[in-house]
């Protein structure tokens, strides 16, 4: 690991969280106890950032030297806002095309769907704020720099975040090889956004009924599902082919 990507010591990873830098998430020592060390977990849980415990060892093979008992790694990105970025494309009369991604944890697949976005002109990428890969320099590096070119935007609740949409009139289509309706079988070509699910799991049940439409890419062989990045490059560029 980069030592410009991580902050350690508790004074330290506390003035950072209070200067608004973007912590992907922070590694605290089990059974750490001071007064410090309870500022610390209050900043941690007012700006909710992802907090593992782990014992010392753990630690100590990230940072060779006095880490107190706390490493942060700094988000490789600044994220977004959803207001920001639909009040952008209103001001512009643009057509929101986003991609929704259900916490997809693979960070090469997480890196190879915003290099497609990114060369799509895909307008936003939205995550949830747990349970995604993190945005380091791996994931920084597998999109080409698609990362750093394409607004991403992180929310505690892609349920909320859905619903949002909906009120702004955007349509949500869910991806998954449940769906009995062919993925070229819809108009692309009216706001939307295009939601994808984890390797594993797909998408969570509460956003698949919340969502305007599901389509499926057709599987013709033996394998049961396409690889996710895949299948967010078909739909993607399906997309761009209607809308030309």
């Amino acid at each position: 690991m980069d030592k410009a990507n991580i902050i350690y010591g508790i004074r330290p990873v506390i003035e950072a969280i209070k200067s608004n830098i973007t912590i992907e998430k922070v590694l605290l020592q089990d059974n750490l106890k001071s007064v410090l060390v309870q500022e610390l977990k209050f900043e941690l849980k007012k700006e909710k950032i992802r907090t593992q415990y782990v014992p010392v060892e753990r630690l100590n093979r990230v940072v060779k030297g006095n880490h107190q008992g706390v490493i942060a790694y700094i988000s490789a990105i600044k994220y977004a806002n959803l207001e920001d970025v639909l009040n952008d494309l209103t001001e512009n009369n643009n057509i929101p095309f986003f991609l929704i991604l259900d916490k997809i944890t693979d960070v090469r697949n997480l890196g190879a769907i915003a290099r497609t976005a990114a060369a799509a002109n895909v307008d936003a990428i939205i995550i949830p704020s747990q349970g995604s890969a993190a945005i380091n320099e791996d994931a920084v590096k597998t999109s080409a720099g698609g990362l750093l070119k394409i607004p991403i935007i992180k929310t505690d609740n892609l349920k909320t975040t859905i619903h949002t949409l909906h009120q702004e009139g955007i349509i949500t289509i869910c991806a998954t090889e449940k769906a009995k309706q062919n993925y070229t079988s819809l108009d692309y070509t009216k706001p939307l956004a295009i939601i994808l699910g984890s390797e594993d799991k797909g998408i969570e049940n509460d956003l698949l009924n919340i969502a305007k439409e599901h389509v499926a890419i057709p599987i013709k062989g033996e394998i049961a599902s396409l690889n996710v990045s895949v299948a967010a490059g078909i739909l993607i560029y399906e997309v761009l082919r209607q809308k030309k």
